[in-house]
């Protein structure tokens, strides 16, 4: 399958449906390939619009997936309409699925040390097939390589990386090529999810593309971060008028 990509604001997003991300980063685990996926939403594309070595990195990623609505809006508003949202939460249980079926070996990095050790524990329950080789919490030394040593060491299949944007790319892309196999994949707050430290958004609120919302009123102190929405749709709204 070759991959189509739509190019919003110097990001190519991967253009397949979700399940055809699955099916790609599955068949990569399985052929013991080194890949990085990146599940991009508005807040970390204006990122990589202001910082240059964040955006250098996002684009080294073998997958960069539309994680938000605002990005698949933008897409359809730019006339190069992606297929569809690709969720990280939803493809990180996904992989953890298959993951069950299949055996894999998984490293969860990331969290503080309790939401850490209970998302381990909420996956061991939920997928006891999964093989939980290793875990560490997310406050550690980059100027050390004892972390990245250990997980070299039990040779996982998916590398689980909660460190928050922009530290989880950066220390992917400080660290992947001194591995030979694996998938890394930032996946923020979604540890928080798994730990049940944090509810997702009911599916009602999913199914209108309000999940955003549901997470403010949940967390109002999230609304700075919310402020980067309109900002990235003005941007867009230029584009599209200057053309």
């Amino acid at each position: 399958m070759k991959a189509k990509t739509v190019n919003i604001l110097g990001i190519d997003f991967i253009n397949l449906r979700f399940d055809d991300v699955v099916e790609i980063a599955a068949r990569n685990i399985e052929e013991q390939k080194k890949s990085f996926i990146v599940t991009a939403n508005p807040e970390i594309v204006m990122y990589a619009c202001e910082h240059t070595e964040y955006r250098q990195i996002v684009q080294t990623a073998a997958m960069v997936v539309p994680d938000g609505i605002g990005i698949v809006i933008a897409s359809k508003l730019i006339n190069h309409p992606l297929e569809e949202r690709v969720a990280g939460y939803d493809l990180m249980v996904r992989l953890l699925e298959l993951g069950d079926q299949k055996k894999w070996r998984i490293y969860l990095l990331g969290g503080k040390d309790y939401t850490n050790k209970k998302a381990v524990y909420n996956i061991s329950k939920r997928y006891p097939n999964v093989q939980i080789v290793g875990s560490h919490h997310g406050f550690f030394d980059w100027n050390e390589t004892t972390v990245a040593d250990e997980i070299k060491a039990v040779q996982p299949d998916i590398v689980f990386v909660a460190l928050g944007f922009p530290k989880q790319e950066q220390w992917i892309a400080r660290n992947i090529d001194s591995f030979t196999k694996g998938l890394f994949m930032g996946v923020g707050g979604s540890i928080d999810v798994l730990a049940g430290e944090v509810k997702r958004a009911p599916l009602f609120w999913r199914k209108l593309n309000l999940e955003w919302l549901y997470r403010l009123l949940k967390q109002p102190s999230r609304w700075r971060r919310i402020l980067a929405l309109p900002r990235f749709l003005i941007k867009i709204f230029q584009i599209k008028l200057s053309k």
